[in-house]
């Protein structure tokens, strides 16, 4: 045989060899990948999307259209004789029979749940992140979800804030004026059972939102202005008004006049449970009418030091603000120069708060509260659970020690940048554990210069609990102190349920082991490495 005749016999049984059966049709892309990533009996198939493949676990649903495909490659081609005679088949008119009710796409499992199981679940995603952007997003699934996500019940707490990303003084104001637009539907639409609204970087367009809130959301509880321009007197007085159960307030880091405060704290009154300020030269004013006994009912009270600290100290004529809120329960002064005024020699203690259950005097700069001063706020006050007194380095143990209070969970007397100025007491510390290992969850010591021997001996109280129970110390710093390696691993194993333990920069801890510890597989670790490292030369 020729050459030539030999090539084209080769070419002939390739091309046989690579051309379907006689009575199958070439594959499809779609049925190449559809055998490509999820194989029969392969437990996963294919589910297609807009823009994307995706492979899933479980048997998946029938191909309908690929089946029928395979069912007519499965069948043999009829030979041309019976083609004919099928064709005058179909002519024939076919038997009736009871047409078949409709039968509509399926919608899904979405529109399958009640409104009310479906209010539920956005009811508890909502409660743990937030109204957006989780309802925004499933308001665009389908019908039963929009209408869900439209339900003004779950809309109860709203954040609100213009973009700021590289904005001008006049882009600001345009995009407020923008989101002010989208507002007035909004309001009455989504808003009208809101409880709790926070305004963010506001500067312009402030008293327009106010009025919206005032007309819309008569159930608003909680207001919160954060960097806020252009708060009025008639702007606040005029939402106190309007919405009957408002009861907190935090104007922290926002422009307001004090008269405007002091005018909205009158007209609210007796239903003013909290309060949030920044300390500045209008503070004083606004002080001076929670002491008139405008607020009976107030339950806390919070002042901190803005951006731009104030270095004029805070006088607070302790016994007036005990007489003016008795209802008190959380007291915060923080990062502020405070100074307790005077009470003369003829003065009457106060009445004290006797519902107080949180004290923060927290600074970072030189503090005046004394044992003194600290025995005049919590005259009366034994149900104390939290006393954070971060800075106050004139506070003694003898003096924690004379407190009323029995039960203190939470104490921290952390000094944190400040010990190499100050002399700090070197014994002590067993009056404060002695008294409170039964109850203390917290305990923060960093920066005290308690000597190693007294360490020992506070820390050894938690050995000892009684009843035979556990102690409860969960979080525990001693950063910067001269706590010994005996007595650490003494606390780690007499507190099972310890969870945070700050080592650093402790003196007398070997190389390697100062530092943090969090979770209990840490803490146990830094006993295993306390129980086997050798001791340190004395």
């Amino acid at each position: 045989m020729a050459p030539g005749g030999v090539r084209r016999v080769r070419s002939a049984r390739r091309r046989v060899r690579g051309a379907p059966p006689a009575g199958e049709r070439a594959r499809s892309a779609e049925d190449w990948w559809w055998d490509r990533l999820a194989p029969s009996g392969s437990g996963f198939h294919l589910l297609q999307a807009d823009s994307m493949l995706l492979v899933l676990p479980g048997a998946g649903p029938a191909r309908a259209r690929v089946h029928r495909r395979a069912a007519r490659r499965a069948q043999p081609l009829p030979p041309p004789g019976a083609r004919a005679a099928g064709a005058k088949a179909r002519h024939r008119p076919a038997p009736t029979t009871a047409p078949a009710p409709p039968q509509g796409p399926d919608p899904g499992w979405g529109d399958r749940i009640p409104l009310e199981i479906l209010l539920q679940i956005f009811g508890l995603l909502v409660a743990a992140d937030g109204p957006m952007p989780f309802l925004g997003r499933a308001a665009r699934v389908c019908r039963r979800w929009h209408e869900a996500a439209s339900q003004p019940a779950l809309w109860h707490t709203v954040t609100l804030s213009p973009p700021l990303a590289g904005r001008s003084t006049k882009g600001g104001a345009k995009a407020e004026k923008k989101l002010l637009a989208s507002l007035e539907w909004l309001m009455p639409n989504r808003f009208s059972q809101l409880q709790r609204l926070t305004l963010i970087h506001w500067k312009s367009q402030v008293h327009p939102v106010l009025k919206l809130v005032s007309e819309s959301c008569p159930r608003l509880t909680f207001l919160k202005l954060s960097d806020c321009h252009g708060v009025t007197s008639d702007t606040l007085v005029m939402l106190a008004r309007a919405c009957p159960q408002l009861h907190s307030l935090d104007i922290q880091h926002s422009m307001v006049e004090s008269t405007a405060v002091v005018n909205f704290l009158e007209e609210v009154g007796p239903r003013m449970r909290k309060l949030w300020l920044t300390y500045g030269s209008q503070t004083t004013a606004i002080l001076g009418a929670l002491l008139g006994s405008c607020c009976p009912q107030l339950q806390l009270l919070e002042v901190s030091t803005g951006i731009h600290r104030n270095n004029t100290p805070l006088q607070l004529p302790v016994e007036a603000l005990q007489r003016g809120c008795p209802q008190l329960q959380v007291l915060r002064l923080l990062n502020l120069i405070w100074l307790p005024k005077p009470a003369g020699r003829a003065a009457t203690p106060g009445p004290g708060f006797p519902r107080l259950e949180e004290l923060c005097l927290a600074g970072s700069t030189c503090s005046f509260v004394s044992n003194e001063a600290l025995s005049r706020l919590l005259r009366g006050s034994p149900g104390l659970r939290l006393l954070d007194l971060r800075g106050c380095a004139r506070v003694t143990p003898v003096g924690l020690h004379d407190l009323p209070c029995q039960e203190l969970e939470q104490l921290y007397l952390g000094l944190y940048g400040m010990s190499d100025r100050l002399t700090l007491a070197k014994e002590g510390s067993p009056l404060l554990t002695h008294k409170w290992c039964h109850t203390l969850r917290e305990l923060d010591l960093s920066g005290q210069g308690f000597s190693e021997k007294d360490l020992e001996q506070a820390l050894a109280a938690f050995s000892g609990t009684p009843g035979g129970s556990p102690p409860a110390l969960c979080s525990l710093n001693l950063r910067g102190t001269r706590v010994t390696p005996s007595t650490v691993s003494s606390v780690i194993s007499s507190c099972p349920g310890l969870l945070y333990l700050n080592l650093e920069s402790c003196r007398c801890l070997p190389r390697g082991l100062k530092r943090a510890y969090r979770g209990p597989e840490e803490v146990q670790w830094c006993l295993e490495q306390l129980l086997t490292c050798p001791p340190s030369p004395s």
